[in-house]
């Protein structure tokens, strides 16, 4: 018998990474926030790799903390190794990519998440949502309690009728071994929502001891740890080592002995997994050219001998899978602490969503993570952030945020998820930004800061540290660019030196640091007058100078993206009316309804003519209406 309980403002479904970024906005703003989980010891779970960031992710996680979610800090706090990838190409791709500890991720999620003002963590799950009128009032648990809500945010991962497969063995199951999500895929569908089936995969967790890292080569962690969070000052830890190792053509002949025991090949596996994110069995068929496929061995925590292989997620028989890792160097004695596998689940067509992730027919009800078609901790940690900002709003009854592709990577993930038909799990790359250069990860906070702190999930005190190292910046920038070196000897020794060619006539400072071999700290020499400045200020200046004509550029391409952006699209619209639309566009831009010309110009399927066609009709709607204001 089911019964009313305790009414709140915010109901979060689920507590991973989305679920926890979530509730913890939501509280933060003030509102009474049920967060609700299966089981209380999988909040901020790890169920695949256990590491924070990479190419593209980092940039999201330096996002999600400069609007003030938790996600960096957390990683931060619990890492065991740290580095900054891609530092031989140019800033726009830097990312930071972190080891974490993933017991002590989860555990300081949890304290977090149970220290919070306004927020209940409650074990449950979830079974129905309560929706009345076109509008979410409540949601229903197993244990038959009735929670009523002004908004509810869905965040339920891959739990969702999720299943299990190894080989030939198969059985309904979250991640982890944990118990699936049951009942609530019905209930979405009662409610006129259409789901789709995902997968994804993880590969064998292995016992250390049973490892020779003598026959693979050690990867290290920077010596200087750059933070995710800029509260963050500095991170002084022992570093954890990872291993890096190959497979080779004994590994590929097992495999390619065993593909018709794959229930990839053999058809049992419906859901469509991701393409960047291959099994190793995927890896093999689709390139037979490569030789070999890289493996990193990177240990799962401080206190655990469990180390995750990265690189080699399978879906194969348990035999077959400790088959083909003992081929590999290093692993030749390995054992099994927990077998690889792959998991199918339930999410739903993304472009049911605004860019708000409210649904757009049910007032009050949000979706966030990888229920959205997405991959990956990161990718769900911002989008739970920006629905639990935008319940939070909607519940003031203030205008919700929308981050467009001009501002953040939030903004380039939510705008593409909204836009296009997902035929795979949706991974973030610094090739989906078209303004990369604007959204480097090391000026995230003079990008959202600001935008955090109107929202209230950034303090006054964070926000005037902000306002001082722009106000740095800018005084430093305009100061380089006053210094002239003059060509003497010694300046020219220097130059040579740096590997720079000699100057034979005086040259301005920030012109020189434009040079590939030089670089601000080397400038030095030639500036006296320099003051100490931290080191995000300098990186900031260098950059800045350094890449001033591209930043440019890219600026000028803001403002014609800006410009279509500007020109809204009524909600109401009946495209099929509009004389000179194809009929694929109108049913695209009918199911998706598109907020501005902008947007629909980035919808699949809706073509450069079909977006001529709509500039015309708004430009002879706007005629009509000044016309009829005028008489």
């Amino acid at each position: 018998m089911s019964y009313n309980a305790k009414t709140y403002d915010v109901i979060v479904i689920g507590a991973g990474h989305a679920g926890c970024e979530a509730a913890l906005a939501a509280a933060r703003l003030g509102h009474q926030t049920l967060l609700l989980t299966i089981n209380l010891d999988s909040v901020a779970m790890m169920p695949c790799n256990p590491a924070i960031g990479g190419t593209g992710k980092g940039h999201l996680v330096r996002e999600i903390d400069a609007l003030g979610g938790e996600m960096g800090k957390n990683i931060d706090a619990t890492m065991i190794q740290c580095r900054m990838l891609n530092t031989a190409k140019g800033p726009a791709v830097h990312s930071l990519r972190a080891q974490a500890d993933k017991k002590a991720y989860q555990f300081r999620m949890k304290e977090v998440i149970e220290n919070q003002k306004n927020l209940l963590l409650k074990q449950q799950e979830a079974t129905e949502l309560i929706i009345k009128d076109g509008k979410i009032t409540g949601v229903e648990v197993q244990t038959g309690a009735i929670y009523g809500c002004k908004a509810c945010i869905v965040c339920t991962g891959t739990y969702l009728k999720g299943k299990i497969f190894i080989g030939d063995v198969q059985y309904e199951s979250g991640p982890n071994g944990l118990f699936p999500a049951r009942f609530l895929s019905q209930s979405l569908k009662d409610a006129g929502i259409s789901l789709q089936r995902f997968k994804t995969g993880t590969p064998a967790r292995v016992d250390a001891k049973t490892l020779d890292y003598d026959e693979m080569t050690i990867q290290p962690g920077d010596e200087t740890i750059t933070p995710f969070s800029f509260e963050t000052e500095s991170i002084d830890i022992d570093q954890v080592p990872c291993y890096l190792t190959y497979t080779n053509q004994e590994t590929h002949d097992i495999i390619n002995a065993n593909l018709d025991r794959s229930p990839l090949v053999k058809g049992d596996v419906v859901g469509v997994g991701p393409r960047y994110c291959p099994s190793i069995e995927t890896k093999v068929m689709r390139f037979q050219d490569k030789e070999r496929h890289q493996i990193f061995m990177e240990p799962e925590g401080l206190h655990t001998r469990e180390v995750y292989v990265q690189g080699m997620s399978s879906c194969l028989p348990e035999d077959v899978q400790i088959a083909l890792y003992r081929t590999v160097p290093g692993m030749h004695h390995v054992e099994f602490m927990r077998s690889a596998y792959a998991i199918e689940y339930d999410c739903i067509h993304p472009t049911e969503l605004y860019a708000t992730l409210a649904h757009k027919k049910i007032d009050g009800l949000y979706f966030a993570g990888q229920i959205n078609g997405t991959s990956g901790y990161e990718e769900a940690a911002a989008q739970g952030l920006i629905a639990g900002i935008n319940a939070s709003l909607k519940i003031q009854g203030k205008e919700e945020i929308i981050l467009d592709r001009s501002e953040a990577y939030i903004g380039v993930l939510i705008d593409d998820i909204i836009n296009e038909d997902a035929e795979e799990p949706y991974r973030m790359m610094t090739s989906r930004a078209e303004y990369r250069l604007l959204l480097r990860q090391d000026n995230a906070d003079r990008r959202l800061t600001p935008i955090g702190h109107e929202v209230g999930l950034i303090s006054d005190e964070r926000y005037q540290k902000l306002v001082s190292k722009t106000e740095a910046i800018n005084r430093e920038i305009a100061r380089v660019k006053k210094i002239t070196v003059k060509p003497s000897a010694e300046n020219n020794a220097i130059l040579k030196d740096l590997g720079a060619t000699p100057i034979s006539s005086g040259v301005a400072l920030d012109t020189l640091l434009k040079r590939p071999q030089i670089t601000y700290e080397n400038t030095a020499p030639f500036d006296p007058e320099r003051q100490p400045l931290p080191d995000p200020v300098k990186e900031a200046v260098e950059i800045e100078i350094k890449y001033e004509g591209y930043i440019h550029k890219q600026i000028a391409q803001v403002k014609n993206f800006k410009k279509a952006e500007s020109k809204k699209l009524p909600k109401d619209l009946d495209y099929r009316s509009i004389g000179g639309l194809r009929l694929e566009a109108c049913e695209k831009l009918e199911r998706i309804r598109p907020m501005s010309i902008g947007q629909a110009s980035r919808i699949s399927g809706v073509s450069p003519a079909d977006i001529a066609v709509l500039h015309i009709y708004l430009n002879h709607r706007y005629q009509e209406k000044k016309h009829e204001s005028e008489n």
